[in-house]
């Protein structure tokens, strides 16, 4: 079933010790993808034990990747990462493609 679910948001389920979760997020173009990597990447997980995320471009593509032993922590950094990302995009939206 969790690899269902992680199919169904456009991630995948890894297997490992632990619970860990990718997810890779499209852009329209590598540079608005940089600019999500940098918006997004200075935020440090609160909990320095127990959960790690690590955040890579390649191309047009933000890939994101988190470990945490428990589903709780999982599931609470999953939920907080995508309310940060959806403002990000949505500013994005709002001040147009970034000038040459």
């Amino acid at each position: 079933m969790e690899g269902a679910a992680a199919a169904a948001a456009g991630g995948s389920a890894v297997s490992r010790p632990g619970l860990a979760f990718e997810l890779k997020i499209p852009f329209p173009s590598s540079s608005l993808a940089q600019i999500a990597l940098g918006s997004l990447a200075p935020d440090p997980e609160p909990r320095k034990e127990g959960i790690s995320k690590e955040l890579d471009v390649t191309e047009d593509i933000l890939h994101v990747r988190w470990r945490a032993d428990e589903a709780r922590i999982l599931r609470v950094s999953i939920s907080s990462f995508l309310e940060h990302l959806c403002l990000v995009v949505e500013t994005m939206d709002l001040f147009g493609p970034p000038m040459a």
